[in-house]
């Protein structure tokens, strides 16, 4: 795997000419720099250690005033070179480009001690006293101080064999498959048009690749790929990166933009943070400081938000916010730097706990929450965003971004968890994952408010879906409600009869007094026969609303005892099935039957037998035409 190494230093201590004596690149590419003989822009160089390792360098300004640069650079290094001038040693830039380094997780690196021709040997003694001391509580305190002059060639040999053992030996920690460039550079190449260049920190980029330049949300495609000047078909990550992109201006981009594929990153301007501030700094860090804030090789203002307190003190962690006024895109446990707004210097460090965040309130019990988020990985990282996440649930693209975790590892743990019902796919086209805690919860809000539904409506045989899903699921996606609903019928926790939803032990019941009116309203009918009462008049009879009565009427005619003809009519099932049968009677020996033929058949007036014949029309059973019914094929069939 490609490995990427930079340097480090206080200005003047001989970065650049270190490195171009042991690649023979000059990294000074601006005129001013040359002219002014110090490193203002990043620098670019490689060395072949082997046939099957190129080693990427990148070169960083040492001014205090480029420390940006720096920290540009710095974000994209697997080890670091730290550079220490002998005739000077310890300076304060040495000092805050190696807290930079620790503060953006790099663990490892080897320490050139330059210009030991320029002093005697006693000195070099005291300098090399000075370096180990100044070391001895860094990640550099094992490392190898190697003594080089880039003038007299003293000890490049020795420091080139350190660079390879380290390079060979070292196993960069990409986890993630997503596809990352931060851009750190952009110009115009005549005849080729827009170029940026950047470390690809994870993922794979190929030529012809559609790809997506975010924040802004830019389309373009590769044209072509660039590695240390040599053409490629892709870019693996640790690589040192040109990329010639199509359609895209020079005046549309910036550095500190990202190249990654199309929706796959998600800009925000709210993170919550793991912050680590500085024992070096020289105050308290107060809720709502505005800061330069660092991520890969962007540089913007923005606000620290402390949730649990209200200033920070040298040498503290704490869990915090960060706010900015231009969205940014991270993953989880990215690694930021914060530098103070005056005196600008490097004041914390800090990972991202989440790159997708919402606003939380102050000493609120989120927090807790966050402090795990914090503190654990894999599947139990997946089971607390998406608790988090509640009722939206997060797509795949997004879970990639909050666990920083490679796509088929991500698969392989969803796949288990949810055999353990930890968390549900519950939109296939989409790749929503809703976790399991929320789910189950969910299913018991519906079978509770289905129970108090019955209780409330003990006449009802249950709860249309539409009815549920305006009432209790108004602030579910449709793909979450159904998924649920479907969920509980399969358990059998919940019966569906067409597209009413009820509780497996639900049973229409009545109170007693509507017992007894039950048992009323039935003995009016039967006694009616053919000839029953208006609902107004069965109304007015029983001294009883509409809405009253209502109830009972809908259970009679669920229960099959009574038949609603029209808006004014009921009659019992009994007479309309004996009415059937006479009408299919009379036709197997008449063709037609008119008006006249009904009231003889069954003695009713025309405010009966309009409405029967009406209904008998709707039931299929008979047809009009003109004046006459004629007995439909299926009523032949039925006979």
């Amino acid at each position: 795997m490609p490995v990427i190494m930079g340097t480090a230093g206080h200005i003047d201590h001989g970065k650049t000419t270190l490195i171009k004596a042991l690649t023979g690149i000059d990294c000074d590419r601006l005129s001013e720099e040359k002219k002014r003989g110090i490193t203002i822009e990043l620098g670019f160089a490689f060395m072949d250690l082997d046939k099957d390792l190129r080693l990427g360098i990148i070169d960083v300004p040492g001014h205090e005033r480029f420390v940006k640069n720096m920290v540009s650079g710095a974000a994209g290094i697997d080890f670091v070179l730290l550079v220490i001038a002998a005739d000077e040693g310890v300076m304060p830039q040495t000092r805050e480009h190696l807290e930079i380094c620790t503060l953006l997780g790099i663990e490892t690196g080897i320490v050139a001690l330059t210009k030991v021709d320029m002093v005697d040997g006693e000195w070099l003694e005291l300098v090399q006293e000075d370096v180990s001391e100044f070391l001895k509580d860094t990640f550099l305190k094992d490392a190898k101080v190697i003594p080089v002059s880039a003038h007299t060639g003293a000890g490049l040999e020795q420091l080139t064999v350190a660079i390879k053992d380290l390079a060979n030996s070292f196993r960069p920690r990409r986890r993630s498959d997503l596809f990352r460039l931060p851009i750190d550079r952009v110009f115009t190449m005549r005849g080729h048009g827009t170029v940026i260049t950047g470390t690809t920190i994870s993922g794979k980029l190929k030529v012809g690749d559609e790809i997506m330049v975010y924040p802004e949300g830019l389309q373009s495609r590769v044209k072509s790929i660039q590695v240390h000047g040599e053409q490629r078909q892709e870019s693996l990550a640790g690589m040192r990166t040109a990329v010639n992109l199509h359609s895209l201006e020079v005046d549309e981009l910036e550095r500190g933009f990202v190249l990654a594929h199309a929706h796959t990153l998600f800009p925000g301007k709210v993170w919550d943070l793991e912050l680590i501030y500085l024992p070096s700094a020289t105050r308290p860090l107060k809720h709502r400081t505005e800061v330069h804030f660092h991520h890969g090789a962007r540089e913007v203002m923005a606000r620290i938000y402390l949730l649990d307190r209200d200033k920070v003190e040298p040498g503290e962690k704490c869990i915090c916010q960060v706010r900015f006024e231009r969205p940014m895109c991270g993953v989880y446990g990215d690694r930021c730097v914060l530098r103070s707004f005056s005196p600008l210097r490097t004041i914390a460090g800090a990972g991202i706990i989440n790159p997708l965040a919402g606003k939380v309130k102050r000493r609120s019990d989120e927090i807790k929450v966050l402090e795990k988020l914090a503190a654990t990985e894999g599947q139990e990282l997946l089971a607390v965003q998406l608790d988090r996440a509640g009722i939206e649930g997060l797509s795949f693209a997004c879970l990639r971004i909050l666990t920083d975790m490679e796509s088929r590892e991500l698969e392989k743990v969803l796949q288990v968890m949810g055999g353990r019902q930890e968390v549900f796919l519950v939109d296939k086209e989409k790749r929503i994952y809703v976790g399991g805690r929320v789910v189950k919860g969910l299913e018991q809000e519906i079978l509770d408010f289905i129970q108090e539904f019955h209780r409330v409506n003990p006449l009802r045989q249950g709860i249309s879906r539409g009815e549920l899903a305006s009432r209790w699921g108004k602030n579910l996606s449709d793909r979450l409600f159904h998924f649920l609903v479907e969920r509980l019928i399969r358990q059998k926790k919940v019966v569906s009869e067409l597209e009413v939803l009820r509780l497996p032990r639900h049973k229409v019941s009545l109170a007693r007094d509507q017992e007894k009116l039950k048992q009323k309203i039935i003995d009016i009918y039967k006694n009616a026969g053919l000839k029953p009462p208006t609902v107004k008049k069965l109304l007015e009879e029983l001294k009883l609303t509409l809405k009253e009565a209502s109830e009972v009427l809908t259970l009679l005619q669920k229960e099959n005892i009574l038949v609603k003809v029209n808006e004014d009519f009921y009659f019992t099932r009994s007479s309309i099935d004996e009415l059937k049968s006479k009408i299919i009677a009379y036709f197997e020996k008449n063709e037609e039957m008119g008006p006249v033929d009904f009231k003889n058949l069954t003695g009713l007036s025309r405010t009966f037998a309009i409405p029967l014949l009406e209904f008998m029309d709707k039931e299929k059973l008979t047809m009009r035409v003109g004046d006459k019914r004629r007995l439909r094929k299926a009523g032949r069939e039925t006979s």
